[in-house]
């Protein structure tokens, strides 16, 4: 899947294996503004209740926020969508542009480490 870059000659840092610890890695570098979130919820969900469970979906939200977050042009578009839907009085177009945004956050799942 070929990323979308703010720019066309812009490159994207690569994203990391799908493990917390290489998520983390990639955050610090590269979209430093997210990790106390990311922090604060690998706390909530894995380390204060000392369940590995959620370790999937943990790393599934978190890929797809690093995904978003490294690419400034994308990230700046789902922002803007957001900030559309809530200052539209109109439900049909609130629901949307979440719809975008779902469909983009869809589309990075699909991305691959390296890619």
């Amino acid at each position: 899947m070929a990323a979308h870059a703010a720019e066309p000659d812009a490159v994207l840092p690569l994203m990391p294996e799908r493990t917390p610890k290489a998520l983390r890695r990639a955050l610090a570098e590269d979209a430093p503004q997210l990790l106390p979130d990311f922090d604060k919820h690998w706390k909530r969900a894995i380390a204060d209740t000392y369940d590995l469970g959620p370790v999937p979906a943990f790393v599934a939200r978190w890929w797809c926020e690093y995904a978003i977050a490294r690419d400034p042009g994308l990230d700046a578009h789902v922002r803007d969508l957001y900030r559309r839907a809530e200052e539209t009085a109109d439900f049909a177009e609130a629901q949307a542009l979440l719809e975008e945004v779902s469909k983009i956050r869809y589309r990075m799942r699909e991305l691959e480490p390296g890619e």
